[in-house]
């Protein structure tokens, strides 16, 4: 079983945030599995499916983002998954805006979500995709810059990059080696 989970916020007003990135991923997720979020479990949207007799949960935990750990913790002892079939979905200020980063482990660096995914957990060892954001942000808070809508002018540059996070989604989910999946799809910025 394989479990893949996109950060968000659940109210309507955080839709096109970049703090929001995770959604929308595991929405193409979904998409591409021809799958509905159509469940409420461990308080989070799920949707299930199938491949080649492998039962695959999507979620988007409705916790909001500061306590995702929460719900990924339940999903994980719901389905007695292992923490090797879990990857999460998440917008990455560390990372420039446009690059995607798949890693096997590591910290939370700025984000809160990961923060308590990683304390509820006991463990930084699980996969990640992470998008890109970063900008030179001047004076503003970095709260208020993670919860602004993305520009309308960025809009189809965000499109692309998300969409190829759920398709690494997509191939961990149909048992490639995250390894190879790694090479195939991340995506540094200068």
């Amino acid at each position: 079983m394989k479990l893949i989970v996109g950060l968000g916020n659940p109210e309507e007003k955080y839709a096109r945030t970049y703090h929001n990135i995770g959604f929308v991923a595991v929405e193409d997720v979904a998409i591409e599995f021809d799958a509905q979020f159509n469940k409420t479990k461990c308080r989070a949207l799920i949707a299930e499916t199938f491949y080649n007799g492998e039962k695959i949960i999507i979620a988007k935990p409705q916790t909001y983002m500061n306590l995702s750990g929460e719900s990924v913790k339940e999903l994980i002892d719901y389905y007695k998954i292992d923490i090797s079939d879990v990857v999460v979905i998440y917008d990455d200020f560390d990372l420039k805006k446009g690059a995607l980063r798949l890693r096997e482990n590591g910290s939370a660096g700025t984000h809160n979500g990961m923060r308590n995914i990683i304390d509820c957990l006991g463990t930084e060892d699980f996969k990640r995709i992470r998008v890109g954001f970063h900008e030179d942000l001047g004076e503003m808070p970095l709260v208020n810059y993670v919860l602004a809508k993305i520009p309308d002018n960025e809009c189809e540059g965000f499109a692309k990059i998300i969409h190829k996070a759920a398709l690494a989604a997509v191939d961990f989910a149909k048992g490639e080696a995250f390894s190879k999946i790694m090479l195939k799809y991340n995506i540094n910025v200068k």
